[in-house]
């Protein structure tokens, strides 16, 4: 009996609302290494395929907004538990999809992993770094708290695409908000891959939504949508930004403009902050007695 055996090859597809569908279009295109060998195909989504992931993540906004804090830290966490799991696999399609060596491209992993950690750690701390009492002249209470935007696009970095795409995903969902996400063009799959880890974790199905094909024909759709309240550029080039600034313009949303990252770097509170909202409310202390003493 011949040792010899064919491969069985690894079908790819998007993540949309908790599921695993095919593309609308049915299209695929090819995925290669750095070399040029082929990898996969993974599928080439459509404007369809963008607003359906709208449609989930508006779903999904409710529920994961109106979770505590606390426990959406542990739900991120679990990712985190899931991902040292499936830590070998990473590390052959980071390789592959990035030109680096096993060891460059586990410590790469190890990054990755490590950050989603670290943003799963600021679910219940963010707010009080950008919250708090206010002081007033006047008898008044004055509390500002965060609030997640809503459903946010995600453009994910072309060149980083495992680090750089945790980098940039981790900070929108920590703070409660949902995300629709386009991964890197030309190395979609370790993206699709963490949307299994995803699904098979606490997350709850349209939290995050993966999508892969071209970057601009899937980001157009998104950028002009009324119902995306924010948009991550970070994979975006200059002139494809410029254009999505102006779409999105349209319904006022907010944009963060793509900028040089080093992904290895520890990260600030920029990315956490970029899409929060601050809710300030005013209350009157009001009056304990006659000698006028207030609270």
């Amino acid at each position: 009996m011949s040792d010899a055996r064919l491969s069985v090859f690894k079908t790819y597809k998007l993540y949309v609302g908790g599921k695993f569908p095919r593309s609308e279009s049915g299209r695929v295109y090819e995925v290669t290494d750095s070399k040029g060998k082929w990898l996969a195909n993974a599928p080439l989504s459509s404007r369809k395929d963008a607003r359906d992931a709208v449609v989930a993540a508006r779903k999904a906004f409710g529920g994961w907004s109106g979770a505590t804090a606390y426990n959406r830290g542990q739900v991120l966490y679990r990712v985190a538990e899931m991902l040292e799991g499936r830590r070998d696999q990473f590390t052959r399609e980071v390789a592959d999809a990035e030109g680096l060596s096993k060891s460059k491209a586990a410590a790469v992993v190890d990054a990755t992993i490590d950050r989603w950690v670290w943003y799963a750690g600021w679910t219940d701390k963010i707010a009080q770094v950008v919250g708090g009492g206010n002081p007033v002249a006047g008898p008044f209470f004055n509390l500002s708290s965060p609030e997640p935007t809503g459903v946010v696009a995600v453009l994910a970095p072309q060149e980083s695409s495992f680090l750089g795409l945790v980098s940039v995903l981790a900070p929108v969902i920590a703070t409660g908000n949902t995300a629709v996400v386009v991964a890197s063009e030309k190395a979609p799959l370790p993206a699709l891959s963490l949307a299994e880890v995803l699904a098979t974790s606490d997350v709850p199905g349209g939290v995050v939504n993966v999508l892969s094909g071209r970057t601009a024909e899937i980001a157009a759709p998104l950028a002009a949508h009324q119902d995306v309240n924010a948009i991550d550029l970070a994979g975006a080039d200059e002139a494809l930004a410029k254009d999505l600034e102006i779409a999105a313009a349209d319904n006022l949303k907010r944009v963060l403009r793509p900028q040089p990252v080093d992904y290895t770097e520890t990260p600030g509170t920029d990315r956490l902050t970029a899409f929060l909202e601050t809710k300030t409310v005013w209350h009157p202390t009001g009056s304990l007695g006659a000698s006028g003493s207030s609270y």
